[in-house]
């Protein structure tokens, strides 16, 4: 995550002056250069040395390194900001047609931001071990869960093993793995080691286990520990938004070009099979529509 979703996860979780300065730098991240940390402590009633604390909180030296990093990451944000806002696209006056354009917009422009955090290499790198892998495990919690199943779908249907691990089955499943096998993992925020499906990583690496990670950017333990990471934009707020509209697209864009370099890599070889699984599996799909029907 982010350092100022970082900052968020604090001012929901912790009930002491950790919430008074979060909330302070995050209603007040656009003008900080303006305070000195004599004016910081004194408007949000705490010292100099509660600020100090705060920032080795967040795993910093002191409160000097905490706010160059914190508006560094502002500066970053403000030069690429999106036209929709990401966390509220729209309001309670908006109407029908003002919802679907903003959303049609947030999600175009969610594609065209992942796509800049994009790495060739990474993508090329990550299709060739999927593709070469003996079985293939995706790991995530809902809704995660439900695009690595659309995963798992398109990848079975050029046969490849993959399978959809759950909470509870996860651990054995990761122990009969192997490095001739594969793992991916969707988490948004990609730490606390200790719940699924994180807890997962020690015995995935004890195991050899190439792992390759989708997940936001900034640090995180699943990060830390990823054979290769792809990255998921990151401009939500955790808490404060009406839905992951921008995370779940930017997910599904992911897998969606990772399936597709995948499927490249034997092109013919896997449209042959698509074609001749639908006229084994699909014999009973029929339309009327003669601009999508085919005959096989």
């Amino acid at each position: 995550m982010y350092l100022f979703q970082r900052v968020e996860e604090a001012v929901f979780k912790q009930n002491d002056a950790r919430r008074t300065i979060g909330e302070f730098l995050l209603a007040n991240r656009e003008k900080l250069m303006d305070y000195t940390m004599d004016d910081i402590a004194k408007l949000t009633h705490t010292s100099k040395s509660t600020l100090v604390r705060f920032a080795k909180y967040f795993n910093y030296s002191g409160w000097k390194e905490f706010m160059y990093a914190f508006n560094h990451e502002v500066a970053h944000f403000d030069d690429n900001h999106f036209d929709i806002d990401i966390n509220l696209p729209f309001d309670h006056s908006a109407d029908t047609l003002e919802i679907i354009e903003n959303i049609a917009n947030l999600r175009i422009q969610t594609i065209k931001e992942t796509t800049l955090l994009m790495s060739v290499s990474d993508i090329n790198r990550a299709a060739k071990i999927i593709d070469q892998a003996e079985s293939i495990i995706i790991y995530g919690r809902s809704p995660n869960s439900y695009f690595g199943e659309s995963f798992k779908r398109n990848l079975n249907t050029i046969h490849k093993k993959a399978f959809m691990t759950d909470g509870d089955e996860s651990g054995i499943i990761s122990n009969t793995l192997t490095s001739k096998d594969c793992a991916v993992i969707i988490s948004y925020s990609g730490n606390n080691e200790e719940t699924y499906p994180m807890k997962n990583v020690k015995l995935l690496l004890d195991n050899g286990v190439p792992i390759i990670s989708i997940t936001s950017g900034g640090e995180n333990y699943l990060r830390d520990y990823s054979t290769i990471t792809l990255n998921v934009l990151s401009r939500e707020k955790l808490y404060s938004k009406i839905a992951n509209f921008s995370t779940e697209e930017s997910i599904q864009f992911i897998l969606n070009v990772l399936y597709a370099k995948i499927f490249s890599l034997n092109y013919d070889k896997n449209m042959k099979m698509k074609i001749q699984n639908s006229r084994t599996l699909e014999t009973s799909r029929m339309t009327t529509f003669k601009e999508i029907s085919e005959e096989f």
